[in-house]
């Protein structure tokens, strides 16, 4: 199971929100490029990176902290958060992405999607952000009527990589990640499914490794990896 420190991004620093709400954002570090490296330092190979900002305006924002990111550190980032066309995910491939999580166009244009995974194979994930079991788009801000099992489906069989599952009601806040919804989308399909939204601690990765069913490929580490609620050795430990 792979560990994806999240580094979120609003007018350049890196913030935590309380339920996807830019209104509740707290803000861990004005360079993103150095918390990258910190990351990297501790042990972490993987981060999760989402421009908060291009995620509500449709297009990226700050693309100058991503890329100050990229050259900082050696781990591997994948990105989300306004990247809604084939030029921009392939700018951001070439940029040294190595995987784009697509939300908002998974929903609005899942031909778009399955294009990228035919012609970027195993670089292009899905985020499947759900609000009472409902997804959202845009940011979050726009709720649909479709179901996070069944847009997990649509994707079945066509080259995405990983399906990036948040509970929203539970991101930011610690109450402990939702191991039965990302399960019921870890069994119903078998692309990789990453957790993401209200990990607390060690036992939460442990329960996500445990749990029966097919396993879950990876979590998203948010507010309690820099409350210092998890420590990064134990954590990296739990996942071995």
């Amino acid at each position: 199971m792979i560990l994806f420190p999240a580094i979120d991004l609003k007018d350049g620093q890196c913030v935590r929100l309380l339920h996807g709400r830019m209104d509740q954002a707290t803000t861990f570090n004005d360079n993103p490029s150095e918390q990258a490296a910190a990351f990297f330092r501790l042990g972490f190979d993987h981060l999760h990176v989402v421009d908060l900002n291009g995620a509500f305006a449709g297009h990226p924002v700050n693309e100058d902290a991503v890329a100050g990111i990229l050259s900082s550190t050696g781990a591997r980032v994948q990105l989300g958060g306004g990247i809604r066309d084939l030029a921009m995910i392939e700018r951001w491939l070439t940029a040294g992405v190595y995987r784009v999580v697509l939300g908002t166009a998974a929903v609005r244009d899942p031909d778009l999607v399955k294009s990228a995974a035919r012609m970027f194979p195993d670089r292009i994930a899905v985020g499947v952000d759900c609000r009472n079991g409902q997804v959202a788009v845009a940011g979050w801000g726009e709720d649909t009527t479709v179901s996070a099992v069944e847009l997990a489906k649509v994707f079945e069989g066509c080259g995405v990589s990983a399906i990036i599952v948040t509970d929203i009601g539970r991101d930011g806040a610690k109450t402990g990640v939702n191991i039965t919804l990302t399960g019921s989308i870890a069994d119903a399909v078998t692309i990789p499914v990453v957790a993401s939204g209200g990990v607390r601690d060690v036992q939460d990765l442990i329960d996500l490794k445990r749990r029966t069913g097919r396993p879950i490929g990876g979590a998203i580490l948010g507010r309690a990896l820099y409350d210092g609620d998890i420590q990064p050795a134990l954590a990296l430990e739990s996942v071995r």
